[in-house]
């Protein structure tokens, strides 16, 4: 019904009863849990925007968090017995409805992001939606890909979230991973020529950990990261090019490290890619 009604609305011109029809449908949807008919009219609400040909603003904004904040919220069970045939088939289905939320909410607010980029002042989109986008997929996946999450958080404009994300992480990661995922974030916002979130991102992080009494990583990573934010706050493109030698075998701990590292080098010394493909982790992401 919603469907087909707002698309009779969208022909004769009528796109603002088509929209409030598809938000309204999609928050009822949402509420009672049916998340795939919700998410589906989410993001027609996002094509009629595009369709409708409606330029970002705050009021649209707000319309698309309201949506957004009906996707549900399912803590995953704790402490079962997975020896239990039961436990186990609870467990499995609830992974399973994790991921039908996570990629439905995932789709819309990537619909959202690019309408906002096309239609926007920002051209990598409006930083609530990324940083709407970087906390659904951080808190409802789980085994978030903090790779997602560190780059919608770096497009967004709440680094002590971030940086409480981050915290978050190290205290249930895997060994090794926790200063991959701080030097993931420094670089990612060092990629967009953003020294300053970088650097407040560092230190939130470091008061965070001590507060919550976790051990902040100490590694080579972690040291030639603390040495390249240094090296970028003044003209010193040999000791950055130096920095990127002597700390190779970390920076190879991640493939994704050179190319962000390449943008870097573009960013703050102009320094032309090396590699043919550029941007290809943007790509990746794309919307």
């Amino acid at each position: 019904m919603y469907k087909t009604t707002s698309s009779r609305y969208a022909t004769v011109g009528r796109f603002s009863e088509a929209l409030d029809l598809l938000q309204s449908g999609a928050c009822l949807q949402l509420e009672h849990d049916q998340v795939t008919c919700g998410a589906e009219l989410a993001l027609l609400f996002v094509e009629m925007l595009v369709k409708a040909k409606v330029d970002y603003d705050d009021d649209y904004l707000d319309r698309i968090r309201k949506i957004y904040k009906k996707f549900p919220r399912v803590p995953v069970p704790q402490n079962l017995d997975l020896a239990d045939d039961d436990a186990f088939h609870q467990l499995s289905e609830t992974f399973g409805a994790a991921k039908t939320r996570v990629e439905s909410c995932s789709s819309f607010l990537k619909a959202a992001i690019k309408w906002s980029a096309e239609s926007g002042p920002r051209k990598i989109g409006s930083p609530e939606l990324h940083d709407m986008l970087a906390e659904y997929i951080y808190s409802e996946s789980p085994e978030p890909d903090m790779t997602r999450v560190c780059y919608h958080f770096a497009r967004g404009r709440n680094p002590n979230r971030f940086a409480s994300t981050l915290v978050n992480f190290m205290g249930k990661c895997y060994p090794g991973e926790d200063d991959l995922a701080i030097a993931r974030a420094v670089l990612m916002y060092l990629s967009l020529g953003n020294l300053r979130d970088a650097n407040n991102l560092m230190d939130e992080i470091e008061k965070l950990a001590q507060v919550k009494e976790l051990e902040f990583p100490d590694s080579e990573l972690m040291r030639f990261i603390n040495y390249l934010l240094q090296t970028l706050m003044r003209d010193a493109l040999p000791l950055f090019n130096m920095l990127k030698q002597k700390f190779s075998s970390s920076i190879e701990r991640d493939p994704t490290f050179s190319e962000l590292l390449e943008d870097i080098g573009e960013k703050f010394y102009g320094v032309r890619r090396k590699n043919p493909l550029q941007g290809m982790f943007g790509e990746l992401f794309k919307m």
